[in-house]
């Protein structure tokens, strides 16, 4: 008896299909398109900036008291000392945003805002992200907006072309999906990371995750 043989696809369906992981039912997933995922962390940005307001706010006040002598009047108003702002602030940051994406990625591969736009980050495997592989992946996303602000302050110098050449530089990696075979981002390349754009029958979602792990207590 003839056994009938699977379907080659043709080649403009193989070129609209982008090489990701597959899911446990077998569909293939697209990579992201960089316009959803500017999206995305525009969402999980807000969260972000409350995060480090709070963060800093508190290493604000525990400077103040610990390393200056606090006046009563306007005029005796001081700046915390740079060693403190460079050593416990500027790491405490750098640390809450890796708590951030990783706690999120490590639980189920979604921020906040990616859960909305049906994003999920996972490695070349398909699996969730390790703290290391997520520490990895912040690192690369910082690269090109360090070297686009060294560019920048090797220009003009001042803080307004710094911050602007680091902004420009953080959009090159998006911008860089658009040029690459693949559509894959800087940071998904240089940390064998992929961001990908969920089905609605996968798309799980963060808070079910943590429902359904209740439920089966």
């Amino acid at each position: 008896m003839s056994k009938s043989l699977p379907k080659r696809p043709t080649k403009s369906a193989a070129k609209n299909k982008a090489s990701a992981p597959h899911p446990s039912g077998g569909e293939e997933l697209a990579i992201a398109k960089p316009s959803t995922r500017m999206a995305a962390i525009l969402y999980d940005g807000m969260l972000i900036l409350a995060l480090l307001f709070l963060v800093g706010t508190v290493l604000t006040v525990i400077g103040t008291l610990l390393t200056m002598e606090t006046g009563s009047e306007s005029s005796q108003a001081q700046s915390l000392p740079t060693w403190y702002q460079n050593a416990i602030m500027t790491p405490s940051f750098i640390l809450t945003l890796v708590g951030f994406y990783g706690l999120f990625w490590r639980r189920g591969g979604q921020t906040l805002g990616m859960q909305t736009w049906r994003l999920k980050t996972v490695n070349n495997n398909g699996h969730l992200l390790t703290w290391g592989q997520s520490f990895k992946r912040i690192l690369a996303a910082s690269i090109m907006p360090l070297i686009f602000g060294l560019i920048g302050s090797v220009i003009g110098g001042s803080r307004a072309i710094l911050l602007t050449s680091a902004f420009l530089g953080f959009v090159f990696n998006y911008a860089f999906c658009l040029f690459n075979r693949r559509g894959l981002a800087v940071q998904d390349m240089l940390s064998n990371t992929i961001t990908l754009k969920m089905p609605k029958t996968e798309n799980e979602g963060l808070w079910r995750v943590i429902k359904n792990r209740k439920q089966g207590k």
